[in-house]
């Protein structure tokens, strides 16, 4: 080496050198994660998705600005994963973070919130702490990703309150490289399966459905469908969704049903299996919920699990608004636990339920899981450890919450109300069918099945009203999981997760299974033991401080007598 330097031409060949190291260090470099979870690792779904990028996606981030920390935290953790999408390809991801309050150039004094509104992001409206007092300031922790002439909106952060939690800032990165390749993925892929609505046994199709629709809408082609006015139900749909039904199912809807589940299609209940309406109480102080005979307990039995006709009343529950005093002119009106609208949680034992928030329920019944060959089943939503279940005939009071619910009285714990079933289904309606029917089957292009010839999945959750959503004059169509009778009222107005738990059932029975497993990524919060760090504390500052310290010293007193030993002999 020393040669090739002090040679005619040694500064040339070292300049070559560093050129070349430097040359295919840019082309040509690795990383080794060694985090427990990965966290910093890309699925192979990711890399097929970047590497289907025809056109540079340009992705603006709206988490610029003087945050909490909670904020700041999914900020930078956004930033982390959009470096990895850009290492992984580098020449088609573009991203840059940006002030929703900024004017966007040559429009006209128009702000980015005011698009982001319009493309039907939700804000959050925080109060921040600064040097003259207080201030309020709008976040919107959503990413908008521009492909070609389309663009779609990334969710950050599924929260609606004002305070961020390590918890939730943890789910928000666990689902981070779900919720933008799924949209990068859309966005490559346009085509969106179709999903019928099953309309005809009394299902609701008024203003209450609105969220539904527009939800669904935006990832998948949505038709009505009169189950009874059909011959058959096509498999050209990809998933039946039947939400709260008030009227019997014969055996002939059943059939088509049955079949649809048999031909591979996949179908999700919201069921209410006891008449028992929010409504009927303005107008009474009681009601008594009666079964509404719906006719389905031999096909969902057949299935593997049967709704019962009872309540789940829950500690852990919503609030309404009861009047507790006053005159009929001046009423006293007050904010109490309703536990009739309990709040469900999941074990996160699933990618539809993985970080997923509290899901809120009305008038829900328990499930229980029968024995059906071949099916495996998931809970996915069960009741809290303080909850119990009244039977029919079942009599709804106001006036319960005259006085504090009996805690003594609220010992069951973990009562099922929403099962994934999947596996070979067996057909209600074997050995049940006659050869004419099978022969009219057949002509129509729908054979008849016994059972399904590869495995299937089927949701059933005992509750209607999860996925419908609050209308009034004053506001219009409410976001579903939002309470209209808390609507006014900041300390108790929440926007619980049943839309991203009705998108999560959808997304697992239609969408790419490489996409929907990312969801089951888990980034574990690890805490400091706060008594250790106490007791601990001298130690450890001594460790991190003076040690280090120390051994300098110590490595530099070591030098000197190993300097003056050799110069002495010398």
């Amino acid at each position: 080496m020393k040669k090739i330097v002090a040679s005619k031409f040694g500064l040339f060949f070292l300049l070559l050198i560093l050129f070349g190291i430097n040359f295919f260090a840019s082309d040509f470099h690795s990383r080794f994660d060694l985090t427990q979870e990965k966290r910093y690792t890309l699925s192979k779904a990711t890399g097929q998705v970047l590497k289907n990028l025809n056109d540079i996606a340009y992705i603006d981030v709206f988490l610029k600005g003087d945050f909490p920390a909670g904020f700041k935290k999914l900020s930078k953790s956004t930033e982390e994963f959009l470096q990895l999408l850009k290492a992984e390809n580098s020449s088609k991801i573009q991203y840059r973070f940006i002030l929703a309050d900024e004017e966007i150039p040559n429009a006209n004094g128009k702000r980015y919130a005011d698009t982001l509104i319009a493309l039907g992001a939700y804000s959050i409206n925080l109060t921040v702490q600064i040097k003259e007092g207080q201030k309020q300031q709008i976040v919107f922790p959503v990413a908008l990703i521009h492909y070609g002439d389309k663009e779609a909106l990334v969710n950050l952060y599924s929260g609606s309150t004002r305070i961020i939690t390590q918890q939730e800032i943890n789910g928000a990165e666990a689902l981070m490289e779900y919720q933008f390749i799924k949209t990068l993925d859309e966005l490559i892929n346009p085509s969106r399966p179709l999903v019928a609505y099953s309309i005809g046994n009394g299902e609701p199709t008024g203003p209450e459905t609105y969220d539904l629709q527009q939800t669904l809408s935006k990832n998948y082609k949505l038709f009505t469908l009169n189950i009874d006015s059909q011959k058959f139900i096509s498999d050209t749909f990809s998933a039946l969704i039947i939400v709260k039904p008030s009227k019997p199912f014969n055996d002939q809807e059943k059939l088509k049903i049955d079949q649809f589940v048999m031909h591979g299609g996949k179908v999700l209940l919201f069921i209410d299996q006891l008449y028992a309406e929010q409504d009927s109480l303005r107008f009474k102080s009681q009601l008594i919920a009666y079964d509404r005979g719906l006719n389905l307990e031999d096909l969902l039995f057949r299935y593997g699990v049967r709704i019962n006709p009872d309540l789940v009343m829950d500690l852990q529950c919503d609030y309404m608004k009861f009047i507790v005093g006053g005159t009929a002119a001046n009423p006293q009106e007050e904010y109490l636990h309703w536990n009739y609208y309990p709040l469900f949680s999941s074990d996160n034992n699933h990618s539809i339920n993985r970080n997923l928030g509290l899901v809120e329920g009305r008038f829900t019944n328990s499930i229980d899981t029968v024995k059906a060959l071949g099916i495996r089943k998931t809970i996915l939503l069960r009741s809290s450890s303080n909850s119990r279940i009244i039977s029919t005939p079942a009599k709804i009071s106001l006036n319960e919450n005259r006085n504090v619910p009996q805690d003594e009285l609220f010992k069951q714990s973990n009562i099922p109300v929403a099962v994934l079933l999947e596996g070979h289904f067996s057909s209600l309606y074997k050995n049940r069918v006659g050869k004419a029917e099978r022969d009219s089957l057949k002509d129509y292009g729908m054979p008849f099945y016994d059972s399904s010839e590869k495995d299937n999945k089927v949701i059933v959750v005992s509750d209607g009203d999860m996925v419908l959503n609050d209308f009034s004059q004053k506001y219009g169509p409410l976001p579903m999981g939002l309470n209209i009778s808390t609507i006014d009222n900041p300390q108790h107005n929440y926007q619980f997760a049943n839309r991203e738990f009705l998108m999560n059932c959808i997304e697992y029975l239609t969408d790419k299974p490489g996409i929907i497993e990312m969801r089951n990524k888990n980034i574990v919060l690890r805490l400091l033991d706060s008594k250790k760090v106490k007791e601990q504390k001298t130690s450890w500052q001594f460790i991190n401080i003076g040690l280090p310290v120390l051994l300098i010293i110590f490595l530099g007193l070591v030098y000197q007598q190993l300097r003056k030993r050799k110069y002495t002999r010398s």
